[in-house]
């Protein structure tokens, strides 16, 4: 059986995509990320842990994605609203028990960063804006995916754990990517949205990243691979 694409659409007011993030400073990309995709998969299964030969599977696997963004009541495109930046203090207001002082972040050599051991750290969110997402999968797999994305065993979130979507996140399965993304883009129309740009796993006439986004394994010790995308814009 050969694999097929299953169409994710992923919204929500809030979303994170961290692909270079430092831990005082968690960026977000334009647009999801590999990684981030398949870590929904997996609360979707309940699959915790390394995961290196489930993640073998889908190291050269294509990945499409389509971004839109709200209209007026024209139909014009409205201005895409401003990463949104939050600051959180991690590492304060705990107690002298063991298992409390492992939640105070610590430098290399076990050290506090600071006296107090308190940080702080900026962190990006994109606003108001969904994705259709076409994720080829393994064809032994899908089955399982299609059950755990309608029936997930944890909780979903866009990025971070406070993103959290508002829409059906599994939308069907397609023999092609352009056959996914017509899908995709008729649940946009149906919500006023339009389209501001896309995402090929290919060389094309746009402008070309190279992410190191195709995790090899998550878990305590997590390891990528770089993948080059063209970013298309619209206008």
């Amino acid at each position: 059986m050969a694999n097929r694409y299953l169409l994710m659409w992923l919204e929500a007011p809030l979303q994170s995509w961290g692909y270079d993030s430092k831990f005082a400073r968690r960026d977000s990309l334009d647009f999801p990320t590999k990684s981030g995709v398949l870590g929904l998969l997996c609360c979707a299964i309940g699959a915790g842990g390394p995961q290196e030969q489930w993640l073998a599977q889908w190291s050269n696997l294509d990945m499409q994605v389509d971004a839109y963004m709200r209209t007026d009541w024209q139909g014009n495109p409205l201005p895409r609203l401003p990463l949104l930046r939050d600051f959180q203090m991690v590492g304060s207001s705990y107690g002298d028990s063991p298992w409390e002082k492992l939640m105070v972040p610590k430098m290399s050599d076990g050290g506090s960063p600071n006296g107090s051991g308190t940080k702080v750290t900026h962190r990006y969110y994109l606003q108001d804006m969904a994705f259709a997402v076409a994720l080829e999968v393994p064809a032994a797999l899908e089955a399982d995916l299609v059950e755990g994305l309608d029936s997930p065993v944890w909780p979903f979130y866009l990025g971070r754990k406070c993103c959290v979507p508002s829409e059906l996140i599994n939308q069907g399965v397609y023999v092609t990517a352009s056959e996914a993304m017509r899908a995709g883009a008729a649940i946009a129309a149906d919500k006023k949205r339009a389209l501001s740009f896309s995402v090929v796993q290919a060389e094309a006439v746009g402008e070309l990243l190279t992410l190191n986004d195709v995790p090899l394994a998550f878990g305590e010790h997590k390891h990528y691979q770089v993948r080059q995308v063209t970013v298309l814009k619209t206008s």
